[in-house]
């Protein structure tokens, strides 16, 4: 296993002149022209949770933050070009995080979500011996299910980059 910083988003060298996204629909990834030079490039992108935002009727949305119910790392399939051992991260290096449809139960903030693996299925997404059908089958069919998830109200601060901090991501009672 090995753990390497790098950047958040990716696009193919012949597609300099566009943005690089910073996630891929997991009903598109496998097949895309976009994402072939990277399809066989899978890694884990272990998070603590992730923000949505919800539009409540007020002014400003409020983030909520979504996590394991059982406070476990959440690990996110990701594809991506990396850097090679003992190597600097080129631009040309990124990764993208693969997204599925919300599949009702999550809260009612978003249609996507990032596709989230089980210890087990993580390692066997990681393996190169995974045939690629079988990586498609897992982000497509096997991601955790909603009820794995809690999510709460946090503190709209959360919002500002330059904010930081642990007290970003402890829950908010409505106002």
């Amino acid at each position: 296993m090995i753990a390497q910083l790098v950047r958040w988003g990716w696009r193919p060298f012949w597609a300099q002149d566009r943005a690089a996204p910073i996630n891929a629909r997991a009903e598109k990834v496998a097949h895309s022209r976009f994402y072939s030079a990277v399809w066989k490039h899978r890694a884990i992108t272990p998070v603590d949770g992730w923000f949505e935002w919800v539009d409540e009727g007020g002014p400003r949305k409020q983030p909520y933050f979504i996590q394991r119910a059982d406070g476990a790392a959440v690990l996110c399939a990701t594809i991506g070009q990396f850097p090679e051992l003992d190597s600097q991260q080129e631009e040309r290096h990124g990764f993208v995080i693969i997204t599925a449809d919300a599949e009702g139960g999550m809260i009612d903030i978003h249609d996507r979500r990032p596709v989230v693996l089980s210890p087990e299925l993580a390692r066997e997404w990681v393996d190169g011996a995974t045939p690629p059908e079988r990586a498609e089958q897992m982000v497509l069919q096997e991601g955790e299910a909603p009820e794995v998830f809690t999510w709460y109200r946090v503190d709209r601060a959360v919002g500002n980059v330059r904010n930081q901090g642990a007290h970003l991501i402890e829950p908010q009672s409505a106002s």
